[in-house]
């Protein structure tokens, strides 16, 4: 019976590790996500890996041993504990796969609404709860913050807003 195994790869080499993977007839699925890096000044749009050193494999481990596995460039082999492979539940991948696309790149919900609490992660009010008013841009955020006994409407970046902790 075929189940979503995990693989351990090579650091960086999760990429190499799916392709070579797939070529020898392995179903692989290797999830993306974007992400937002700031270098220098700016603020860029990246895709990461989203489980870094890792990525997922649908085999029978009785039809297909797990020997080519270890032997594929770029991987390590399966994750195990107690020297048997660690199976992953078919409906964390399945729900993964159905929420990615083609490319293998996780679709995201914005993860802010209005009305959520916030923490502030950057800039001159680090640290300062606030919360979320209304969305004004693709990068902006109308917040409410409390300063000085007083409410103020600020307009920041969604980068430097986290869930308050």
């Amino acid at each position: 019976m075929e189940h979503w195994y995990a693989v351990h790869t090579k650091a960086r080499d999760e990429t190499i590790a799916a392709e070579n993977l797939h070529r020898q007839g392995f179903h692989t699925f290797l999830p993306r996500v974007k992400a937002a890096r700031r270098r220098r000044v700016h603020w860029h749009e990246v895709i990461e890996h989203l489980f870094p050193g890792y990525l997922f494999i649908r085999l029978d481990l009785l039809i297909q041993g797990s020997s080519p596995i270890r032997s594929t460039r770029g991987a390590l082999g399966l994750v195990r504990f107690g020297g048997d492979p660690a199976v992953v539940p078919a409906e964390l991948v399945e729900q993964l796969v159905a929420t990615s696309d083609e490319a293998g790149v996780v679709r995201q919900e914005h993860l802010f609404q209005a009305g959520d609490r916030v923490g502030i992660l950057a800039g001159p009010f680090i640290g300062v709860p606030a919360t979320i008013l209304i969305e004004t841009g693709a990068e902006r955020v109308q917040i409410l913050l409390e300063l000085l006994g007083r409410t103020n409407q600020v307009l920041v970046s969604r980068h430097q807003l986290g869930p308050v902790s």
